[in-house]
């Protein structure tokens, strides 16, 4: 199985950087704007931002995390049960700009899922979508991201592996195919 490396560390962090700026040029000092994090490993991309934005804006930024492990439409069609992660939303999205959070972008399922389970929340004025990856070309649904740090062209037989210095203890994003058990 071999992996091919997309983004190294020095881009790793350029395109977080990138990200903060547009968002920055889209909601200015975030008076109106939360963003959310899609659990598990939009959690990840949230928090980076989330430092970034606050030193370049010198101020807090309201964020918080959704599971989306109930809202998701396979939840009952797999072999092994999901389990779920923490939300963390102690605020009301009410007429609130929101920017939902998360790591590759694929067949849009996630989203769909993270959309339906942010409406217990409250009904957000917008909605908007960040990803670290877009694997376009496989959506299942309509969904396409309004901020997108690098967009991967993929079979459906490859995988996307966004990997975090904090976890894996490198940044960077890799492509591969995983070996099958046949």
């Amino acid at each position: 199985m071999e992996r091919q490396v997309i983004l190294n560390s020095k881009h790793f962090e350029l395109t977080i950087d990138r990200l903060c700026y547009q968002l920055i040029e889209s909601h200015n000092n975030f008076e109106n704007t939360v963003l959310i994090g899609l659990q598990p490993r939009g959690v990840n991309v949230l928090v980076r931002l989330k430092s970034k934005l606050e030193k370049i804006l010198s101020g807090d930024v309201v964020c918080g995390s959704l599971d989306v492990t109930f809202h998701r439409d396979d939840f009952r069609r797999r072999e092994t049960p999901l389990i779920p992660s923490i939300t963390n939303i102690d605020f009301s999205v009410e007429n609130k700009n929101v920017v939902l959070v998360d790591d590759v972008l694929y067949t849009g399922r996630t989203i769909r899922s993270g959309l339906d389970a942010l409406l217990a929340f409250g009904r957000p004025a917008k909605v908007e979508l960040l990803c670290f990856v877009d694997r376009r070309f496989k959506r299942d649904l309509p969904i396409q991201s309004d901020y997108v740090g690098i967009t991967v062209d993929s079979l459906r037989s490859e995988r996307v592996s966004v990997e975090w210095k904090e976890i894996e203890g490198e940044d960077k994003v890799k492509l591969y195919t995983p070996e099958s058990n046949g």
